[in-house]
C-alpha cells in the first residue's frame, strides 16, 4: 500500500517525518518496506514567466521567448510547443538540469538562435502522457518557486506491507486510523456535503440479488450533466503519486476513493444501461463478457455477474464492461457502491488472472457502514469536478444487514496469555481508541462491540493481540514457560516422537550430518535402484515430474544428497536421515502404511578435509560400526551380520543386519553401475534400519547394571585363512559358542583378499578379562590357543 504523507495529514496532524511514521506502523504491525520520493527527478524545475513569444527567424515551428524564472536575469529559450504565450506561467528546465528521461538540459543553439533552458510539457516532467504542447501553471503561482512545491505535490510516499488479515489498512483512511492510534490523535474524516436536486429517481431503478450471501449490500446513485474532461492537477497529481494512472475526472473520483477510503466504486455510463434495472446474480455456463480491457471472458456460475435488463454489464468486484464504460460523449453517470463475498470475487480473479485495486480489496472484505460514506463523498466530487448534478435518492437493496460481532474481554485473560501486567485503564482505552465499543458491566468480563472496518476482530484472542499490538510486542518479556512432568509419568512408554527425537540426537553425537529430504522421489529413481513396482504410492498433484511418487526406500534421497556434495567439492560425506518410508495398504484408513527408517550414508574421506589426519576413505568397517553403535545404543543385544547376495538389488556386497534372529535392516556397497549415475568416484556405503522394529525390541529391553572393570584386559590376535564361502558372522558365532568364561569380545581387526587365491585372511582380537584379578600371561595364551584349534577343527581353516 502506497501512502501519502501529505494525505495523511488530511486526516490525522501528525507533525512527524515519513520515517517515524513509518517506525511507529511497524511497531504495530504493519512495515515499512520503502520510503520513495515520486517526484524527486523534478525537483530542480522552477516556475518561470514568459515575457515575450516571438517567431523564430528560421522555422516556422518554433518560437523566441524570453523567461523571468526567478534567477535574477531574463533567459533566452526556444520553444516549439503550438501553445506557448507570452504572459503563461510555465514549468522551467534550467541550463543544468537532469530531466526524468536522463537527458542533461545544456546550453544549445537551434538553427542559430542561443537556448537556455527549456519549457516542459507534462510528458517530459513525467505527470501525464500529454505532450500537445507546454504544462501551463495558475497565474497565482511565484516565479523562481520550485514547481513541486508550487503544486504542492505528495513528495514522500510510504509503502507499508499489509498483511493478508487488515483489509481495512488498505486505504489512507485505515492507515490513519493506526497513525492516530500510534501518535494518541484526532481523526478527521473529510467533510462531504451531498448537495441533491430534482425528483428521486430511485422509484425508477429496481435492484435484484438473487443470492444475498454473495453480495451483503448493493446501492446506485446517479449524476446528471457531467462534462468528461481531465482531473484538476491537484488530483491527478496525488493519483499519480500513489501509483494510478489518470484517466478522466470521473474514473478518477472512482480510483481517488477507492485509495482514500478502500472502497471499490464502479461508474456506469447511464445513457448505455436497459431496462431500467441491475441484477445482481452468478453467470450462466459457458456466458460471455467484454471487460474494459477489451478482453472476452468466458464465465462459469462461479462468477458474479452484474446485469442490467437485457445484458452483462460488469464482472462483479473485479472489472467493469466495455459496452458501458464512461466516454468523452456521457452525460449521466450511475455510480455503484457493493459489498460482495471475498471468496467469490478470489476465484474469479485467479481463475480469469484478472487482479485489480478493486479486486484486491473485495477480497480482503471492505467495511459495509463505510461503503454508504464513500458513495456520498464520490457523487459530491464528481458533482464538484464535472459540472454534474447529483439526484434525490439512492437506489440500494441490503438483503444482509451487518451486525457487530460481541466477544467478551477479560483484563485476567489478557495478563495470563500475555504474560506480563496490563491496567484495565490501558485496556479500555485500548479499545476504544480502536473503535469499539465496551460495556464493562462486570468489571471481570466486558462485552466489546467491535467496529464495522475490523472483520478481523471476532474474538476474544484478537482483542487481547490488539492490546499487545498497541503495548509493544518488545514490551512483553522474555519469560520461558515452566514444564512440569508429573512423578506419575515417570516409568510410562517413551513416545514415538521422543524415541525419534533421540535417534537423531545419536546421530549428531556421532558427528554425523543430519539430511532432511521431501517423502518424494521420482519413478525413474526407485526404477534405476531396480526396486519392485508393487507398493509404489503415485502423487496425483506433484511438485515436479521429478518428485512423482512417494519414496518406498530411503536410499534414492540420501544418493542425491550424495551428489549435491560431491557436485559441492566434499569429498567426505557423513549423513544420517530419520524419516518414513510408504508402501501402498488397501488396508489403511489411508491406503498407505508409514515405517520410520534410520538411513546412514558414507563416501570418501573419514575426516574432513581441514583435519590433519592421512586420508582414509569410509568402508564397509566404518558402516557397520555405525550399525553396531547404534543397537548397543538402544540397549539390545549385538547384531548379526549375514551376506547375501541376492537380498538387495542395489547393493552388492549386501549384508542382512538381524538382531535375536528377526531382521532389521540391511548394509551395503551400492553397485558401482548404480552409484556412476550420482558422480562417486569411490565406493558409497549404506545402511538403512527399521526403526518400528527396533523400537518395539527397545521398548522390551531390560537395562542390567553391572560394575565397571576393575583390572586391564589382555588382547590377542588369531589370523586365519578361510574360504570365501565362510563368513565372518560364522566365525565369531562359533567362537563365542565355545562360552570361553574370561573372553570378552571378539572384533574383526583386518582382512585380506590374496590375488589369485579363494582364500582370505582375516585377523580376529580376542579381549580376555577376569572380574576380580589380573589375567596371566600362560592362561591367556592358553585360551587362545584353545580358539586356534577349534576353528581349525570344526570350521577347517588354517592359521
Amino acid at each position: 500500500m502506497l501512502l501519502s504523507l501529505k494525505w495523511l495529514r488530511e486526516f490525522v496532524p501528525v507533525e512527524a517525518g515519513a520515517q517515524e511514521v513509518g517506525d511507529r506502523l511497524t511497531m504495530l504491525g504493519l512495515e515499512l518496506e520503502d520510503i520513495l520520493h515520486p517526484y524527486d527527478p523534478i525537483k530542480d524545475i522552477v516556475v518561470g514567466y514568459v515575457l515575450t513569444k516571438e517567431p523564430h527567424p528560421d522555422s516556422d515551428h518554433l518560437a523566441v521567448c524570453t523567461v523571468d524564472a526567478g534567477t535574477g536575469e531574463v533567459l533566452n529559450i526556444v520553444c516549439g510547443a503550438p501553445n506557448v504565450a507570452a504572459g503563461q506561467k510555465v514549468p522551467v528546465a534550467l541550463v543544468g538540469t537532469t530531466m526524468p528521461g536522463g537527458m542533461v538540459i545544456k546550453k544549445a543553439k537551434l538553427r542559430g538562435v542561443p537556448s537556455f533552458g527549456m519549457i516542459c510539457s507534462e510528458r517530459e516532467l513525467g505527470l501525464s502522457e500529454d505532450h500537445s504542447g507546454i504544462m501551463v501553471l495558475p497565474e497565482d503561482f511565484k516565479v523562481g518557486t520550485r514547481l513541486v512545491d508550487a503544486l504542492d505535490l505528495d513528495t514522500e510516499i510510504l509503502e507499508i506491507g499489509i498483511t493478508p488479515n487488515r483489509g481495512d489498512c488498505l486505504s489512507v483512511l485505515g492507515l490513519a486510523r493506526e497513525a492516530a492510534l500510534a501518535f494518541k490523535l484526532p481523526l478527521t474524516l473529510p467533510d462531504v456535503r451531498v448537495a441533491e436536486q430534482g425528483a428521486d429517481w430511485s422509484s425508477d431503478w429496481s435492484i435484484t440479488i438473487s443470492q444475498p450471501e454473495l453480495c451483503p449490500l448493493y446501492q446506485l446513485r446517479l449524476v446528471e450533466g457531467v462534462t468528461i474532461k481531465p482531473s484538476p492537477m491537484w488530483m491527478r497529481h496525488r493519483l499519480h503519486a500513489v501509483g494510478v494512472r489518470p484517466i478522466s475526472n470521473i474514473v478518477d473520483v472512482t480510483n481517488y476513493i477507492l485509495m482514500e477510503l478502500g472502497q471499490p466504486l464502479h461508474a456506469f455510463d447511464r445513457d448505455k444501461l436497459e431496462g431500467g434495472r441491475t441484477e445482481v446474480s452468478v453467470a450462466r455456463d459457458g456466458e460471455r463478457i467484454v471487460t474494459l480491457d477489451g478482453q472476452e471472458r468466458i464465465l462459469t456460475p462461479a462468477d458474479l455477474l452484474i446485469r442490467d435488463g437485457v445484458k452483462p454489464v460488469a464482472l462483479a468486484g473485479v472489472m467493469g464492461g466495455l459496452d458501458t464504460e464512461i466516454s468523452d460523449a456521457s452525460r449521466n453517470v450511475l455510480v455503484e457502491s457493493a459489498v460482495f463475498r471475498p471468496e467469490t470475487i478470489r476465484k474469479t480473479a485467479r481463475r480469469l488472472a484478472l487482479p485489480s485495486e478493486a479486486s484486491y480489496r473485495f477480497e480482503r472484505g471492505v467495511d459495509q457502514i463505510n461503503s454508504r460514506f464513500a458513495m456520498d463523498r464520490a457523487v459530491s466530487l464528481m458533482a464538484e469536478l464535472s459540472g454534474g448534478v447529483i439526484r434525490k435518492g439512492a437506489c440500494t437493496q441490503e438483503p444482509r444487514v451487518w451486525t457487530a460481532p460481541t466477544p467478551r474481554f477479560r483484563v485476567r485473560r489478557t495478563v495470563d496469555l500475555l504474560g506480563m501486567d496490563v491496567e484495565p485503564a490501558f485496556c479500555a482505552d485500548t479499545l476504544e481508541r480502536l473503535g469499539c465499543g465496551l460495556d464493562r458491566a462486570d468489571e471481570a468480563d466486558w462485552k466489546v462491540t467491535t467496529p464495522s472496518w475490523r472483520s478481523d476482530l471476532s474474538r476474544e484472542v484478537d482483542l487481547i493481540e490488539e492490546i499487545a499490538r498497541v503495548k509493544g510486542m518488545d514490551t512483553i518479556p522474555e519469560t520461558l514457560p515452566a514444564v512440569s512432568r508429573p512423578l506419575d509419568r515417570f516409568g510410562l512408554t517413551e513416545s514415538r516422537y521422543a524415541f525419534l527425537s533421540r535417534v537423531k540426537a545419536w546421530g549428531c553425537g556421532l558427528g554425523l550430518n543430519e539430511a532432511e529430504n521431501y517423502s518424494f522421489v521420482g519413478h525413474k529413481d526407485l526404477d534405476h535402484l531396480g526396486l519392485p513396482k508393487e507398493g509404489r504410492i503415485d502423487i496425483i498433484n506433484p511438485l515436479t515430474e521429478e518428485q512423482n511418487v512417494l519414496r518406498t526406500v530411503l536410499a534414492p534421497s540420501l544418493l542425491q544428497n550424495v551428489r549435491t556434495n560431491i557436485a559441492h567439492g566434499n569429498m567426505g560425506v557423513r549423513l544420517f536421515e530419520v524419516a518414513n518410508v510408504f508402501a501402498a495398504d488397501p488396508a489403511s484408513q489411508t491406503t498407505a502404511h508409514e515405517s520410520a527408517r534410520l538411513g546412514l550414508v558414507m563416501y570418501g574421506s573419514l575426516s574432513d578435509t581441514a583435519w590433519p589426519n592421512k586420508e582414509t576413505d569410509a568402508g564397509y568397517a566404518d558402516v557397520r560400526g555405525l550399525v553396531e553403535h547404534f543397537v548397543g545404543f538402544l540397549h539390545l543385544h549385538a547384531p548379526v551380520f549375514v551376506r547375501d547376495e541376492a537380498a538387495h538389488p542395489f547393493l552388492a556386497p549386501s549384508v542382512t543386519v538381524t538382531v535375536d534372529g528377526n531382521p532389521v535392516g540391511v548394509i551395503g556397497q551400492v553397485k558401482p553401475q548404480i552409484a556412476d549415475a550420482y558422480h562417486a568416484r569411490k565406493p558409497v556405503w549404506l545402511a538403512e534400519l527399521d526403526l518400528e522394529a527396533l523400537w518395539e525390541r527397545h521398548k522390551k529391553a531390560k537395562i542390567a547394571f553391572k560394575p565397571l572393570a576393575v583390572f586391564p584386559p589382555s588382547r590377542r590376535d588369531v589370523t586365519v585363512i578361510a574360504p570365501a564361502s565362510l563368513s565372518v558372522a560364522d566365525i565369531e558365532e562359533h567362537i563365542r559358542k565355545m562360552r570361553i568364561a574370561i573372553l570378552e569380545e571378539v572384533t574383526l581387526i583386518d582382512l585380506y583378499e590374496p590375488k589369485d587365491s579363494a582364500d582370505r585372511n582375516l585377523t580376529f582380537r580376542l579381549t580376555f578379562r577376569k572380574a576380580d584379578r589380573t589375567l596371566k600371561d600362560a592362561e591367556v595364551d592358553k585360551e587362545r590357543e584353545k580358539v586356534a584349534q577349534s576353528l581349525i577343527k570344526n570350521l577347517g581353516v588354517r592359521i
